[in-house]
């Protein structure tokens, strides 16, 4: 998989707790995760105890501005600072329900690597748009959003994570054959710029991932680990997917 290395990355939204942390973190601390990268997106306020217990975390979305009169943000310097290394940007609840833009998204990303963070940037269709046969054009039109501001090279310090929205907290999944091909669609897009950025960028599935399915997704040759979420909650179920992804690594 030239030089990707799997990603497991656990995306909890608005969920958790100081106890959840510190039991998340003595779980990760038994499991052998020498192939993988292991990644934690807690509640802001949990930021700060995840990293004192050795979690590698990050933010689950960061502004695309400096600073300012933005109640409620939370910049991207500050989040480094915290000692940071990853924040998502454009995760599906984020277009939704806040209504974040493709520009927005593309912004809040350029944002991320200018305070060296490295932005996992999240696409996918809704399953209306599923229906209509829009899902290549959906996806393709989120990823350029970025590449036409930032150019193709603004990939090389990325993550991009496919998550179907129709598949997120559903319960409902995309069968491995129909995730391999939408991220598949996603490299030989890439390759039609920079096939060496294609190559080597990591591209993660989100969509209701668990300790049931994650073996068979992670086999699949572009598909380099997983966006976890509600399975995240759960350590056992956790590090048991992490551990699929060390198996296919």
């Amino acid at each position: 998989m030239a030089s990707r290395k799997p990603i497991v990355a656990g995306n909890w939204k608005m969920n958790g707790s100081v106890e959840l942390v510190t039991s998340m973190a003595d779980t990760l601390k038994n499991a052998s995760n020498n192939k993988i990268d292991v990644l934690i997106f807690p509640p802001f306020p949990l930021l700060s105890k995840a990293l004192e217990s050795g979690i590698v975390a990050g933010a689950q979305t960061v502004s695309q501005e400096d600073a300012g009169a933005f109640t409620g943000e939370v910049d991207a310097k500050l989040v480094a600072e915290l000692g940071c290394k990853y924040t998502l940007v454009g995760h599906s609840e984020r277009r939704s329900i806040y209504g974040e833009s493709n520009d927005d998204v593309a912004a809040k990303f350029e944002k991320a690597q200018q305070h060296n963070l490295t932005p996992i940037l999240c696409v996918g269709e809704s399953e209306e748009q599923r229906e209509q046969g829009l899902t290549e054009s959906v996806v393709s039109e989120q990823i350029n959003a970025v590449i036409n501001k930032l150019g193709v090279a603004a990939l090389v310090n990325s993550v991009i994570a496919y998550e179907p929205v129709w598949a997120i907290g559903t319960g409902k999944t995309a069968s491995p054959e129909q995730a391999q091909q939408v991220h598949k669609f996603i490299r030989d897009e890439i390759a039609a710029l920079d096939v060496v950025v294609s190559q080597n960028i990591a591209l993660l599935y989100g969509g209701s991932v668990n300790d049931q399915n994650s073996e068979l997704l992670f086999a699949q040759a572009d598909i380099d680990g997983g966006l976890i979420g509600g399975a995240s909650l759960k350590p056992n179920a956790f590090v048991n997917i992490c551990n699929s992804a060390q198996r296919n690594a």
